[in-house]
């Protein structure tokens, strides 16, 4: 029988020394925000690791209605996990037999170090000052923290879009740490559709005259900029027959946007979804993670040379793949995953294909755990 995990706590670790990226910059203290569902066993090798998406947090599932140190931005909004619907006892993920870990990303703004988090060196926000992150960043800095926890065996690692490259860089980077991989509504390369959606929304928070070049700290920074980013990103995550019928019901908040009046149900909807977005995420670290989104190059990341996709997946030929498909996702399209697959079939690598049919699009692997859940229970056992 399914049930939550009820209350949780998010907890702190901070890496042993500095931390050098992967363009060869220093930050002197990386702490990292994170959750743990379930128990650990023996051999401490049940731990399934979860990468958030683009916005999402440590926060996976359960009820947590307090961060230390991110008050502001912890809105009611994301009190209930992110994942609830799929991680807990008799869950797709079920903590009955596994342990979850999930982390806010370096560069993060929900308790990782980020550029809202001060500098020890100036005692202020670093802002501007903060690193340019690469994916493999993120990744490099979650293996240090699970060695800092004792831990040198993953059961599995899963995903959902950003959450879904990640997988893909942590098995090929790290391929005797994980033996299961589940990258759901993911590929293994950006597209020219993802370049130009990434680049609008960017474009759209550092041309926002209140962005301040990154040091808006402690004001509230580039909102106007921030909501048109959320905007223009939310539509790649949701069909548009499941946006007409989210915004049949909304109502028409009849704002002047200087000089034009709000008049439509859809608009209404997509200027509620930006407004109340800026009220839970940092525009800074909306940039580093699109950013390393945007320039994501698992071949030049990982670096272990070889000169294909193939040669580099060849590493994984001993793990378990399982590509998860939404059929009406425009944000990864299904040809990436089919992409994924050949590329892997190529490489040697076992790997299976599901494909999800829904009508909500890519958000689907948040919101319909109830098309994943026997499926993602296959993959993980």
């Amino acid at each position: 029988m399914e049930q939550s995990v009820g209350r949780v706590e998010t907890r702190f670790a901070t890496l042993d020394g500095e931390f050098v990226t992967h363009r060869g910059e220093v930050i002197p203290e990386v702490t990292l925000a994170y959750e743990m569902y379930g128990e650990l066993n023996e051999r401490r090798d049940n731990l399934v690791l979860a990468f958030h998406a683009l916005t999402g947090s440590q926060h996976a599932a359960g009820w947590n209605e307090s961060v230390e140190g991110v008050e502001g931005r912890w809105t009611d909004e994301v009190y209930l996990g992110w994942w609830d619907g799929f991680i807990g006892p008799g869950k797709a993920i079920d903590t009955d037999q596994f342990a979850v870990m999930c982390v806010n990303y370096l560069g993060g703004c929900y308790g990782s170090t980020g550029p809202s988090s001060i500098d020890p060196a100036t005692g202020e926000p670093w802002g501007s000052r903060f690193p340019q992150l690469a994916l493999i960043d993120v990744v490099d800095s979650q293996v240090r923290l699970l060695h800092h926890l004792g831990i040198e065996r993953l059961h599995a690692v899963v995903g959902g879009s950003v959450g879904g490259l990640m997988c893909a860089a942590i098995a090929s980077k790290y391929p005797d740490l994980v033996s299961t991989v589940i990258p759901v509504a993911a590929g293994l390369e950006v597209t020219s559709l993802q370049v130009l959606h990434n680049f609008e929304q960017m474009f759209a928070i550092v041309t926002d005259p209140e962005f301040k070049g990154g040091d808006y700290y402690p004001g509230p920074g580039p909102e106007l900029g921030l909501a048109l980013a959320r905007m223009v990103g939310h539509k790649t995550f949701v069909s548009i027959d499941a946006l007409r019928e989210r915004a049949r019901n909304e109502i028409i908040r009849r704002e002047n946007l200087g000089g034009y009046e709000v008049g439509h149900p859809l608009e209404s909807y997509m200027l509620h979804q930006g407004q109340k977005f800026v009220q839970r995420f940092d525009a800074n670290t909306y940039l580093r993670i699109m950013t390393l989104w945007q320039q994501f190059d698992l071949i030049g990341e990982v670096g272990v040379g070889g000169e294909s996709m193939t040669d580099l997946l060849a590493r994984c030929s001993h793990q378990r793949w399982h590509a998860f498909t939404i059929d009406s996702d425009v944000c990864f399209y299904p040809d990436e995953q089919e992409h994924m697959v050949g590329v892997l079939k190529a490489a040697g690598v076992p790997v299976r294909r599901f494909t999800v049919h829904s009508d909500k699009g890519h958000d689907s692997f948040l919101t319909e755990p109830e098309l994943f859940t026997a499926l993602m229970r296959d993959a993980l056992t």
